[in-house]
């Protein structure tokens, strides 16, 4: 929850110019920006290969859902993407895996891409829960979620304890799960989805170690929090990860 609609247009031009080199055949850059400053931040990368996407989204068309947002309507607004059941929902606003479901289904129905989000607590990883947890979310979030729709869904794991904490999961510990939801990927479906399916890690994302991240081998991308909110830290990210990519 932040950037109003002037701020957020600021970023986004801000990162337009400092990106317009960057080749984006090796990398996909995408802005996810308060449902206020949609439209708006839509108008700034309009022609460029930047994409926009949508913090949350509800899973019913219409109705009488007030102060909720519905698919369509974020694809009006120019989105392509949408996180669903990012850390803070679950944690303060009760999200849970049955309602990442019903959003995951909601959005595939109107070709949006889910970046769908999953990981534990400091509590959960202290108690050697960590993967028990990660299985939970990611099971129960893709219930019923066939080989097809699975092909256009991205994964990102949050560990919550590397986020504001001042801790952080260092490149091996991201690896480990990400080679983790890999596998059980390659569980619930076949090699072929394991293989193909994003992972991105979201846990204190800086142009420091980037680098290091992107290096490892199941490490495919990030979702980034306090880092994006600059443009020059954001498009240092990207610029870095650029590099490393082959």
């Amino acid at each position: 929850m932040y950037k109003t609609i002037n701020e957020a247009i600021d970023l986004a031009s801000g990162l337009k110019r400092q990106l317009f080199k960057l080749d984006f055949a090796k990398v996909e850059v995408v802005l996810c920006p308060v449902f206020t400053a949609l439209s708006e931040v839509s108008e700034v990368l309009n022609e460029t290969d930047i994409g926009l996407g949508a913090q949350d989204v509800y899973w019913q068309d219409e109705g009488a859902f007030t102060g909720e947002v519905s698919p369509a309507m974020l694809k009006d607004a120019g989105c392509k993407y949408v996180i669903i059941g990012h850390s803070e929902r679950r944690q303060f606003f009760g999200e849970t895996n049955e309602t990442v479901n019903k959003k995951i289904q909601a959005v595939l129905k109107h070709a949006l891409t889910p970046i769908v989000c999953v990981g534990e607590n400091l509590k959960e990883r202290e108690s050697g829960e960590a993967f028990k947890v990660i299985e939970n979310h990611i099971r129960g979030s893709l219930a019923g979620i066939g080989t097809n729709d699975m092909e256009k869904i991205v994964i990102a794991y949050e560990p919550v304890w590397a986020i504001g904490t001042g801790k952080t999961a260092t490149p091996d510990q991201a690896q480990e799960v990400h080679r983790y939801i890999r596998d059980l990927l390659k569980d619930i479906y076949d090699q072929e989805i394991s293989d193909a399916v994003r992972i991105q890690y979201g846990g204190s994302v800086k142009p420091e170690n980037i680098a290091e991240l992107i290096g490892k081998p199941d490490v495919d991308g990030a979702l980034v929090g306090g880092a994006s909110l600059k443009a020059d830290s954001f498009s240092a990210i990207v610029i870095k990860a650029s590099e490393v990519v082959k």
